[in-house]
């Protein structure tokens, strides 16, 4: 039997970039992701970068799935328009037996966004008396939830949200954002993302928090928003350029009065999308920028 039954898939990414860079390795085998180097042993990282790494195994590391990875991290530099994205190149290495398909267990730590305390299954936690908990397992095919503008929408979220409304996620991937609405709540969260592994997830994730009653996931495109109705509040925690493209939909499905949460901005999207916000007849009432990526929050 080989000493070898992983593979591992390492990309250097620009700091900021890592969530994006995950989601973009989740193919087909590759479903755990890990950050950072792989022990305290390894080299340091040049400045400014940061380490995402995924598994396959070797049976199914294949000339193909190789060449799907490298052009998935082209397309990311094309979809978000950030020259810092441009030439990542997967490195591929051969582990040791051992489950390093779920070695991101290891490294992966609570954490808190006001009053939501995001903890995993395996690590003990010791969340405050007024805490609401939301326990997610990380690494798969949507990431840690840590991302800057994930944590920016559940802040944001505890501040807008009012016991009853109806919530839309927009591009709901993982669904921590519906969910975190739920268990805040709201008496009906919705999510949509064309992504077909994430609705499994995100329904799991709701079944974990005890809100499956209350949060529903459909995979689909911006066409079915119209049949839904109108909404309380809106996430759209996605490309800024979807948010320009699809802002008359955005606006439509929104209540008079309702408020909306726009992430995902890269700061030289950043112009472009505000003005897109403003033309559309939203009101737009705060920018919240948190390193490169900026959130616009408002109401119609």
């Amino acid at each position: 039997m080989s000493d070898h039954e992983w593979v591992e898939v390492r990309v250097l990414v620009p700091e900021g970039w890592q969530e994006l860079v995950a989601e973009s390795l989740a193919l087909g085998p590759c479903t755990s992701v890990a950050f950072g180097r792989s022990s305290l042993a390894s080299d340091p990282l040049p400045e400014g970068l940061e380490c995402v790494r995924t598994f396959v195994h070797v049976r199914e590391d294949t000339p193909q799935l190789r060449n799907e990875i490298a052009a998935a991290l082209r397309q990311l530099a094309q979809n978000t328009g950030a020259e810092e994205l441009l030439g990542l190149a997967p490195e591929f290495k051969e582990l040791p037996r051992e489950d390093y398909a779920r070695s991101w267990m290891k490294v992966w730590k609570p954490f808190r966004a006001g009053r939501l305390a995001v903890v995993s299954p395996w690590k003990e936690s010791h969340p405050r008396v007024d805490d609401v908990r939301l326990e997610i397992e990380p690494g798969a095919a949507f990431g840690s939830g840590r991302h800057a503008t994930t944590r920016t929408c559940l802040r944001v979220l505890q501040e807008r949200i009012r016991p009853g409304q109806r919530i839309l996620d927009a591009g709901s991937g993982s669904g921590i954002l519906a969910v975190a609405a739920a268990l805040f709540g709201a008496r009906e969260a919705i999510g949509f993302d064309i992504d077909p592994n994430a609705e499994p997830y995100a329904t799991k994730l709701a079944a974990v928090n005890g809100v499956s009653a209350r949060a529903r996931f459909l995979t689909a495109g911006f066409e079915c928003v119209p049949p839904l109705g109108q909404f309380d509040g809106l996430f759209a925690n996605i490309y800024s350029d979807v948010v320009q493209e699809e802002i008359g939909t955005l606006r439509d499905v929104l209540l008079p009065g309702g408020w909306f949460i726009f992430s995902g901005c890269p700061a030289h999207h950043a112009e472009a999308t505000m003005q897109v916000i403003r033309g559309s007849g939203l009101k737009l009432e705060e920018q919240r920028p948190r390193g490169r990526w900026h959130t616009f929050v408002g109401s119609r």
